[in-house]
């Protein structure tokens, strides 16, 4: 498996960022968010509904850029996670993560033996259908598949100390909408209640030695959680970067045409 130079930074103490692909499935969106300078790409399937013929995809037009191919599974089941990496996946985020047995049995769905389970296929698309020392590819894997763990509910965030700690978790993620939900204050997010959980992800991660992440929907909300702690961030996703570049372009145009139209009346 190539280095996970996200993994390997994220672990140095640095700060990294990317961004969140939910509705463009294209064979160029990982050379496109490579060109303006994300670290890592985070393909949703959640929500999204791809099939894992369009993670076979995504993950395959990624190999042409450095940017690291992430995605988020539906759950934590086993075949989810395993197929996700088999299909060149170079990190696993699971959502709704809530218990320490839940953390342990995500480290083992994705790890081959003896820290985990996963099962041995080789020669396929996760190791670019290379031959080469099976055991060497299978530490080699072990090393740099990256796992995350979205703390999106009550009992999540009850447990986070404790997720945090579990030994092949790499990164502990906030879900903000969901948590906030969760917690009966749906996108609440100046509610005391909300920030008190913010600073405790980020003190659970710190404890653990481990990187917090969070999504966040502008500029200025980045800094604030940079601030707080979190050093693996998405800057927002596909669809909404889109829409609101579009608004402003047609809104300018718009107020353009109107300058202009003003201007001709008057003369």
């Amino acid at each position: 498996m190539r280095p996970n130079t996200l993994k390997r930074r994220l672990r140095a103490g640095e700060v990294c960022v990317g961004t969140i692909i939910f509705e463009f499935n294209t064979s160029g969106i990982a050379r496109i968010a490579a060109a303006a300078g994300a670290d890592f790409l985070f393909y949703d399937q959640e929500h999204s509904g791809w099939t894992t013929d369009v993670l076979r995809m995504l993950f395959a037009t990624a190999r042409a850029v450095d940017t690291v191919p992430l995605v988020r599974v539906p759950a934590s089941q086993y075949h989810l996670i395993s197929q996700a990496l088999d299909l060149g996946a170079m990190g696993i985020i699971v959502p709704m993560v809530e218990t320490v047995e839940e953390a342990q049995g995500i480290v083992r769905s994705a790890k081959y033996p003896p820290l985990g389970r996963r099962g041995a296929a080789f020669g396929v698309a996760h190791d670019d259908y290379a031959g080469g020392d099976v055991l060497a590819k299978m530490t080699s894997a072990n090393e740099e598949t990256m796992l995350v763990a979205l703390i999106e509910t009550v009992t999540g965030l009850e447990n986070v100390e404790k997720i945090a700690a579990v030994p092949g978790i790499d990164v502990v993620w906030l879900g903000h909408f969901d948590l906030t939900a969760s917690m009966g204050i749906p996108a609440q997010f100046t509610d005391p209640r909300y920030l008190a959980a913010v600073e405790r992800i980020a003190a659970a991660a710190a404890a653990a030695r481990k990187p917090a992440g969070f999504m966040a929907g502008s500029v200025d909300e980045a800094t604030v959680m940079l601030k707080k702690g979190y050093r693996c961030v998405a800057y927002w996703g596909d669809l909404w970067i889109y829409g609101q570049g579009l608004k402003n372009g047609i809104d300018g145009t718009r107020k353009a045409a109107a300058a202009l139209a003003s201007g001709a009346a008057r003369s």
